[in-house]
Parts: C-alpha cells; sequence; structure tokens
C-alpha cells in the first residue's frame, strides 16, 4: 500500500451511479464530500463527535480547500481514503491532508489538503481550540 505518510485513519468507500457525472466519473462535488466525510469520522474516532461539539460550543470549520485531482474513478471500484492532522497549533487552527487510493492498482487518485479554524457555534466567532480538541487532535498529529 502507497500511502502518503505512516498509519492513516482509513475510509472506504464504494463508488455508486449516484457518484457519478455525466462523463461516468465520479464527480468533484462528490469528492469534497468524502473529504468532510472522512475528517468526521476520523474526529469521531478521536472521541470528537457532534455531542462533544455541541457539549462545548466550538467546532472546526473549513477555511481552505486544496484539492489535486489525479485520476478518475468509476461506477463499482473500491476506494480508500486516507487522513492525518499534519499541523496543530494549539490555539485556533488545524490542517489535515487526505489521500484517495484505489487499492486495486495501488493509484492515488486525489491529494488534498484543509485547513481548519476553530469557532464558537452559537456565534460564528473564531475562538481558541478548547483542551479536548487540543490533547486529542494534538495526539494524532503525524509530523512530516
Amino acid at each position: 500500500m502507497s500511502w502518503r505518510r505512516p498509519a492513516p485513519f482509513v475510509l472506504d468507500i464504494e463508488v455508486g451511479a449516484e457518484h457519478l457525472d455525466e462523463f461516468a466519473h465520479v464527480n468533484n462535488v462528490v469528492y469534497v464530500g468524502w473529504l468532510e466525510q472522512c475528517a468526521w469520522a476520523h474526529s469521531r474516532a478521536l472521541g470528537l463527535g457532534l455531542d462533544e461539539f455541541l457539549r462545548l460550543d466550538r467546532g472546526m470549520l473549513v477555511v481552505r480547500h486544496e484539492i489535486d485531482y489525479l485520476a478518475a474513478a468509476r461506477e463499482g471500484e473500491r476506494l480508500e481514503l486516507g487522513t492525518w492532522i499534519v499541523e496543530c497549533d494549539g490555539r485556533l487552527s488545524l490542517s489535515r491532508e487526505f489521500q484517495l487510493r484505489r487499492p486495486a492498482d495501488d493509484v492515488t487518485l486525489l491529494r488534498a489538503r484543509t485547513r481548519f479554524v476553530c469557532a464558537e457555534l452559537s456565534s460564528g466567532r473564531p475562538r481558541r481550540l478548547p483542551a479536548e480538541f487540543v490533547e486529542r487532535y494534538g495526539r494524532a498529529l503525524v509530523k512530516a
């Protein structure tokens, strides 16, 4: 398996007809949705699900996506989307990297990086990362 970094959190994906565009390959908007699903699943695995976000009145909001689309995916293919937390400043922001692979031929279809900032959910204003976020996201931080 050719992962860009060691020990990714992996979301398994099966490409269905609902993911396809007019060219019979996965639509780019679908890929963005998969990035979101993977980030949420990884956060939940770290013990930071929606209940914790609501209780703390804090959430991690996307401020930037950088996506390189390298190859197309088609209906019926099995894919693996890996993610890593690659930056966490312990104050306001964190960044994730993603890699989407097709295990059948070990081709990387997509690489992405997303920057998040912590915000108070009730106001939408940027706020300091709660201690729970610093500890759990910090524990998952992968050094370059």
